[in-house]
């Protein structure tokens, strides 16, 4: 019973099995059906810069427990235009929001952990980027990010101890912070940081490997 025990907590806290890194199929998202709709208040608008969102209504007047899940749900997307206007309209909308964020924090899980899910790399240090955004975003976000670290957590568990390089010597990926080791890191920090005196804890329950900040 006890040797049945030890290999159980092997099998769930140990090295990430055969097959953990593998990525899954995307799926056609809610964000892109609403979007092909005309259902978002949206337009691209380019300049020297680069590509920006044209916004037709004022952000601090949307409905944020309507529009903010559905952009989170674009996190699983891939493909132009539908992955700019995801991530750029969450970041434009976390920018905005205020106290209207985190009454919405529940109906943001689902989407989190779908993007996670895909282990695509990509698309998990798109969706860490927009975590720490949503931490920082407004009071007691971090808080109310706590009970949902079972759900997020442990495709970062996954990845953790994963650094890539490109094998020249030089690792471009450090440059646009997309060494995903080194964001997952980041990003627990963060939790840490805003989560309260319960995040830490719950972080290494999740990451046993995980160092406080």
């Amino acid at each position: 019973f006890f040797f049945f025990l030890c290999l159980v907590f092997f099998q769930v806290r140990g090295p990430p099995l055969a097959g953990a890194f593998k990525e899954r199929p995307t799926k056609p998202t809610l964000f892109r059906k609403f979007y092909e709709r005309g259902d978002f208040p949206i337009a691209l608008d380019h300049d020297t810069k680069g590509n920006k969102i044209n916004w037709k209504v004022e952000i601090e007047k949307l409905d944020y427990h309507y529009y903010l899940p559905l952009f989170f749900d674009g996190l699983s997307e891939m493909t132009f235009p539908y992955d700019f206007f995801a991530r750029q309209g969450i970041h434009d909308m976390l920018e905005h929001g205020g106290n209207k964020i985190l009454p919405v924090i529940p109906e943001l899980i689902i989407p989190i952990k779908n993007a996670l899910s895909l282990r695509n790399r990509q698309i998990i240090c798109v969706t860490l980027k927009v975590l720490q955004h949503l931490v920082m975003s407004a009071d007691m976000v971090g808080e109310a990010l706590v009970p949902y670290y079972r759900q997020i957590l442990p495709v970062l568990n996954i990845f953790k101890n994963m650094n890539v390089n490109t094998g020249d010597g030089i690792d471009y990926s450090q440059q646009k912070r997309e060494n995903i080791g080194d964001l997952i890191q980041e990003t627990l920090e963060i939790f840490e940081r805003y989560g309260g005196e319960n995040a830490s804890i719950n972080i290494k329950y999740m990451i046993p490997t995980y160092e406080s900040c």
